[in-house]
């Protein structure tokens, strides 16, 4: 496992302790690598109301952006549950905005996080919609 990896996974474990998952039971956790280096880490937060739910990527980014953070470098995701965690659709959008389609995304299971999957988010998101130049 390289370094980014690493530390990006164990950063999303520890950031799903705080998921609010009362409804599904999945718990989510993520951490986003910063142009500077820093590691931002959201985890989802579930609402009664479905719809209002925010998922774990983008409690990160959306804490990121809050601080003035515009360019990452990297996401792991990781879950308590049995499937990996790809990230939704909305997620993968919302990532387009801030990261180039090289960004890598590493996805893991909190129980075996050595067994991680790494794509970029170009091949999780091919044609995605961006803002006109």
């Amino acid at each position: 496992m390289d370094d980014h990896a690493r530390k990006l996974i164990e950063a999303a474990v520890s950031a799903m302790a705080n998921a609010h998952a009362p409804y599904s039971k999945f718990r989510v956790g993520a951490a986003l690598l910063d142009s500077d280096g820093a590691i931002h880490t959201g985890c989802n937060v579930e609402n009664a109301s479905y719809g209002l739910t925010n998922c774990a990527e983008r409690t990160a980014v959306f804490k990121a952006v809050s601080t003035g953070k515009i360019s990452f470098e990297g996401i792991a995701v990781v879950c308590d549950q049995d499937d990996i965690p790809y990230p939704c659709g909305a997620c993968r959008q919302v990532l387009t905005e801030f990261c180039d389609a090289k960004t890598p995304v590493y996805v893991a299971l909190a129980k075996n996080p050595e067994q991680y999957e790494r794509f970029q988010l170009g091949e999780l998101l091919p044609k995605s919609f961006r803002k006109l130049p």
